[in-house]
């Protein structure tokens, strides 16, 4: 009888023990992978020879779809482009550039889950937002304005305090929030892209839309009818964003950020993708 309950125990413990090493396994298994899934993001664009950029599709002048080639262009999709090919000579390390179009409210949730590595794309550096992501220098000089129809009788955005008017925005953006600050009797409604709020504005859905000086100029530059007014409201310069915590990442785009702009290719952009917006001293907009 001693025996057998001897021998139930040697069972039961050599159970528990292979239980415990197929658990500790699992376990530095899985802590191995999202070790490497969230390394340094320097490291593992060096690994893999490219740097994977998140930009706008559905916006005017900074990353719009081309529709012959099925690739975005703008103004972000050249910055990202030069800094891609300044952070090789940098680094030592050949590295191209791809873009994945992303929308304002799922960029920071891609970093997070490394689908991109940085991201070039209308994003205002803001506190909440450095909370959760690393922030370059400031590479473009943007403040909030409104665009309206031509003929609407409204000024300013002083103008549009009153619950008759409907302001549209977009969702996840600045002006979502900062525009309820300077209208707060207006109605705010927030549409899912640039693309959509247009449509909506076109409509007659709204009386405006909101958001940064140089987007709006892009739609009013395709659609003449429409005007933008009362100057800016707010001041809101664009950074570059990396997940948080990835200092090495961010010091090397700054440095590449900053060597586009002593060598004049950051001017030349600015120039290519703005001096020909009606209404829009492009030298406003260098930093």
């Amino acid at each position: 009888m001693e025996k057998a309950k001897k021998r139930r125990f040697g069972i039961i413990a050599t159970i528990i023990l292979a239980a415990a090493l197929i658990l500790g396994l699992m376990w530095a298994t899985a802590t191995a992978e999202k070790n490497a899934k969230h390394q340094d993001t320097l490291t593992r664009v060096e690994k893999q020879g490219k740097i994977i950029w998140g930009v706008k599709a559905d916006t005017k002048l900074f990353g719009l779809m081309d529709t012959k080639t099925a690739t975005p262009v703008g103004f972000d999709v050249d910055i990202a482009k030069a800094l891609t090919v300044q952070m090789s000579k940098q680094t030592g390390v050949p590295m191209s550039a791809e873009y994945v179009p992303v929308s304002t409210a799922s960029k920071i949730q891609l970093l997070k889950n490394t689908n991109i590595d940085g991201t070039v794309s209308t994003m205002t550096i803001t506190p909440e937002r450095a909370k959760v992501v690393d922030y370059t220098d400031s590479y473009f000089n943007a403040g909030q304005s409104i665009l309206v129809q031509k003929g609407s009788g409204i000024h300013s955005i002083a103008d549009m305090n009153d619950a008759k008017y409907t302001i549209l925005v977009v969702v996840g953006t600045t002006a979502a929030k900062e525009t309820k600050k300077f209208a707060p009797k207006a109605n705010i409604v927030a549409l899912q892209d640039y693309a959509s709020a247009m449509q909506a504005l076109k409509a007659g859905q709204g009386q405006a839309m909101s958001t940064d000086n140089a987007i709006l100029y892009g739609f009013a530059n395709e659609n003449p009818d429409y005007q933008i007014v009362g100057g800016n409201f707010t001041n809101g310069p664009y950074g570059i964003a990396f997940d948080k915590d990835q200092k090495p990442m961010v010091d090397q785009a700054n440095r590449a950020l900053a060597t586009i702009k002593q060598n004049g290719i950051y001017n030349q952009l600015i120039e290519k993708w703005f001096s020909q917006v009606p209404g829009l001293d492009w030298h406003d907009l260098e930093v």
